[in-house]
C-alpha cells in the first residue's frame, strides 16, 4: 500500500497523461518537469467529470487561474477519469468554456492515493486540494468530502502566501492575510521555528 505523503514531507515523483485545453492535446506531466522549472505545483483532486458541483470548482479555478500562474504556479485538475473523458467533458461543459490548465487523468488512482484522496469504494477522488513546493516538498493540503465545493479565492491566497513565505523567512501570514498586505515579524524564538518550517518546505 502506497504511503500518505504528509505536509512538510518530501514528494514522491508522478508523472500523468493530461488533456491540455490550451493546446488541445493529450500531454504528459510530471513533478520532476515542475520542480526543474521552478514551479509551485497545485493539484485539485474532484470526484468526476459529467457531474455537478465538479464543473463548478474546477471553472472557479479557472476564473484565479491567470493570477495563481503569476505566483509562480502550475495548476493540474486530477480524476480518475481519462484524458479521453477529459476532452469531451470540457468540449462539452459550457461551464468549463474558459478552462485552460492541465486537465489530469488518474485512472489507477495511483496519484490519488498518494495524497489519500482515493476512495476505494467508489474508485473516485475526494475534493483534494495540494500545493507543492518547487524543491518538491508538500506545503499544504485541504481535503473535503464529495458534497462541499472549494473556493478559488481561498487557494490563490494559499498560494501567494506560500510563494511568499518562501523569499521571506523571517515572516508569517496572519489569518486573512491577502497579497500586499501586513506580515507578522517574528520574534527570535519564533524565527528560530519559521526558519525551521521554511528550511523544511525547501
Amino acid at each position: 500500500m502506497t504511503d500518505v505523503v504528509r505536509v512538510g514531507q518530501t514528494v514522491p515523483e508522478f508523472e500523468m497523461d493530461v488533456y491540455n485545453p490550451k493546446s488541445r492535446q493529450f500531454e504528459k506531466i510530471s513533478l520532476a518537469d515542475l520542480k526543474k522549472n521552478k514551479k509551485w505545483t497545485v493539484l485539485v483532486f474532484y470526484p468526476a467529470d459529467y457531474t455537478f458541483v465538479c464543473p463548478t470548482e474546477l471553472a472557479d479555478v479557472a476564473d484565479k487561474y491567470v493570477e495563481i500562474e503569476k505566483a509562480g504556479a502550475e495548476v493540474i485538475s486530477v480524476s480518475t477519469d481519462t484524458k479521453f473523458v477529459h476532452l469531451a467533458w470540457q468540449r462539452e461543459e459550457k461551464l468549463l468554456a474558459n478552462l485552460t490548465y492541465p486537465m489530469g487523468a488518474d485512472p489507477t488512482g495511483k496519484v490519488s492515493r498518494l495524497f489519500g484522496v482515493y476512495d476505494e469504494a467508489t474508485g473516485l477522488a475526494l475534493r483534494g486540494t495540494f500545493i507543492i513546493s518547487p524543491e518538491g516538498k508538500l506545503a499544504s493540503s485541504e481535503v473535503n468530502f464529495y458534497n462541499v465545493g472549494r473556493n478559488a479565492a481561498e487557494l490563490l491566497r494559499k498560494a501567494q502566501a506560500n510563494a511568499y513565505l518562501a523569499t521571506h523567512p523571517q515572516e508569517a501570514c496572519p489569518a486573512n492575510w491577502n497579497k500586499g498586505g501586513k506580515t507578522l515579524k517574528t520574534a527570535n524564538n519564533e524565527a528560530t521555528l519559521v526558519g525551521r518550517v521554511a528550511e523544511a518546505l525547501k
